[in-house]
């Protein structure tokens, strides 16, 4: 058998989902859980701080699970692995899905400022 980094990891749109769903799993252990809300609590919500301590946490969780289908277990494994669900997003609505309750594990809602004249915006039109 061919050594994991001789060949790039390639998963058909079933296979990404069975990845995803085990990645999700993973933050769901209870040791995982503890790194993650730990990471969070460094954080205090604040973005900058999240990348600094979240986001590493949540690759190294993401890295655990997707070394076992080929992808390298470095940072560069887990951007392989985003592109790759991101390119069956647009085709499957599960993956899609799967991708976002992804994301929402160490991503904080994001609440985007108010724009538009609807939000009482006082921009003139000229």
């Amino acid at each position: 058998m061919a050594s994991a980094s001789s060949q790039p990891a390639t998963l058909s749109a079933e296979q990404a989902k069975v990845v995803l769903a085990e990645v999700i799993q993973a933050f769901s252990a209870p040791e995982n859980a503890v790194r993650m809300d730990e990471a969070r609590d460094n954080a205090c919500n604040d973005m900058g701080k999240m990348l600094q301590f979240v986001l590493p946490v949540a690759t190294q969780i993401q890295q655990e699970v997707i070394k076992a289908y080929g992808f390298s277990c470095d940072g560069e494994g887990v951007l392989k692995f985003a592109r790759l669900v991101k390119s069956y997003e647009a085709q499957d609505p599960e993956i899609a899905s799967l991708s976002g309750k992804l994301k929402a594990l160490f991503l904080p809602p994001m609440t985007l400022p108010p724009h538009g004249p609807a939000a009482g915006g006082s921009v003139a039109a000229s």
